[in-house]
């Protein structure tokens, strides 16, 4: 088992990426560059004279499709796959300059955004990390839709998704303290169903889809190629769960539930949550057991951080 980081980290150096948006089809290049420690994730609109906004719960705007922030009118659109990866990896503080309203869709994973921070290294801050530790449950429902977060150790996340065929029922339980983020999560590509195409295309959606970034799904199965992992649809809704709840601002140190969720109920929990300060504490990473310290970790080596 990998042994939990007791320090903020950032990214050793910048890293670029550039591409278009998921909904919006527009070009966008974006920098990433570290942060102080305590800064927290913050993305700069570099067209809006570095407008800075903040990914927290108090700046969320639309989340139907995707996970949009807004600050006095200014919008940063589809996060959710940059801030997975930053939590899945342990990245705490981080700006990152976008020069458009929307992050790039890249590939539809948050892969591309692991093997940058891979490459780049990640760089361990003098300020200790941490949690929100859960203290009591936190429920949000909507009909058959459901999410829910409790107590527990690590940050340990069951999700189960009932879409129409060729998907069907779909289930996963993870835990980033015992499992690989870049290796079980971060490579599930988003997804959609080409009989869906032309209805959000005429709702003003997806007009940066194509088969490079995402799963294009027929009446028998994927259009394009493969799966990347067997039940790939509901860990790419474990990647959207663990980048929207990154927008409590720090990792969660709990175990949460979710069944047909989306976006919306993702961010709603979080605000529930925030709103409650009864049902979570902060709290310091643990130090690891001696004997444990010892032992040789390729996840602490490279920085993969789990609670």
């Amino acid at each position: 088992m990998a042994q939990p980081v007791q320090f903020e980290q950032t990214i050793a150096a910048p890293v670029e990426f550039s591409g278009v948006g998921l909904h919006s089809g527009a070009p966008v290049n974006m920098r990433l560059l570290p942060a102080p420690a305590g800064s927290g994730i913050v993305f700069r609109r570099t067209d809006l004279d570095n407008f800075e906004i903040a990914a927290t719960v108090r700046n969320v705007a639309k989340v139907s499709y995707a996970t949009s922030l807004m600050r006095q009118g200014v919008l940063i659109s589809t996060t959710e796959h940059l801030l997975s990866a930053l939590i899945g990896m342990g990245v705490d503080n981080v700006i990152g300059e976008v020069d458009n309203l929307e992050l790039p869709i890249l590939d539809g994973s948050a892969l591309p955004y692991v093997e940058a921070f891979q490459s780049a290294g990640i760089k361990p801050q003098r300020r200790r990390r941490e949690v929100i530790r859960i203290l009591s449950p936190v429920e949000v429902r909507e009909g058959d839709k459901f999410i829910g977060v409790y107590p527990g150790t690590g940050y340990q996340v069951s999700y189960a998704i009932h879409f129409p065929a060729p998907i069907g029922p779909q289930e996963v339980c993870i835990d980033l303290a015992t499992e690989t983020y870049g290796a079980t999560i971060a490579p599930a590509r988003t997804f959609g169903y080409l009989a869906d195409e032309q209805k959000l295309r005429d709702m003003g959606l997806i007009r940066g889809a194509s088969s490079e970034n995402a799963i294009i799904l027929g009446p028998e199965g994927p259009l394009n190629g493969p799966l990347r992992l067997p039940d790939e649809y509901v860990r790419h809704k474990v990647l959207d769960l663990i980048g929207d709840l990154a927008l409590a601002g720090r990792r969660i140190q709990g175990r949460v539930v979710a069944e047909r969720a989306g976006h919306a109920m993702h961010t709603a929990l979080v605000s529930r949550l925030m709103k409650d300060r009864s049902t979570w504490e902060l709290a310091y990473i643990a130090e690891p057991e001696p004997e444990a310290a010892l032992q040789p970790d390729s996840d602490v080596a490279n920085a993969h951080a789990a609670v």
